[in-house]
């Protein structure tokens, strides 16, 4: 019998090997006196999922690595509860526009795994906006992105929090 790790399962591992890597890296140039603050940022989405079908809780991970001041590259790892059951993966963009304003952008893959589609992937693209608040290490983030899809668009709402 074979034995998969859910969706909800693999966001956790994944969040936990990231968060290591991230204090690894700011801890190493701590003790080598270099500034501590990381171009490595992780976060964690709680949120909801709205396609024409369902809307479903959304659990996710947004990993960036801030390239330069106003771009950054990262992925976005989300799986969508409930009626929706669909896990998004997606290699992105972020271009800071103003302040804490960012454009998050770029393709990626989505698995369905509920309704009558169960099994089945798709291609997304996804275009949304982030608005960052920084409170000392803490931040928090409101944001809103809009998956298109060949099936069901999607609209996805929530909040990144991150350390």
């Amino acid at each position: 019998m074979e034995r998969h790790l859910s969706p909800a399962a693999w966001v956790i591992v994944i969040a936990l090997v990231l968060l290591a890597g991230v204090a690894g890296a700011e801890e190493g140039a701590a003790q080598h006196g270099e500034e501590a603050e990381s171009l490595h940022h992780l976060s964690v989405i709680l949120g909801a999922t709205d396609n024409e079908e369902a809307t479903g809780f959304t659990l996710g991970l947004d990993y960036e690595y801030e390239w330069s001041e106003r771009v950054g590259f990262g992925a976005v790892l989300e799986n969508a509860f409930g009626d929706v059951d669909a896990l998004v993966f997606l290699a992105v963009a972020d271009l800071h526009l103003w302040r804490g304003l960012t454009l998050q952008t770029g393709p990626g893959v989505e698995f369905i795994h509920g309704g009558h589609e169960s099994g089945e992937r798709e291609a997304v693209f996804r275009l949304g906006l982030v608005y960052e608040f920084e409170f000392g290490q803490f931040f928090v983030a409101p944001q809103a992105h809009y998956d298109f899809t060949p099936g069901v668009d999607s609209l996805v709402v929530g909040v990144g929090i991150a350390f």
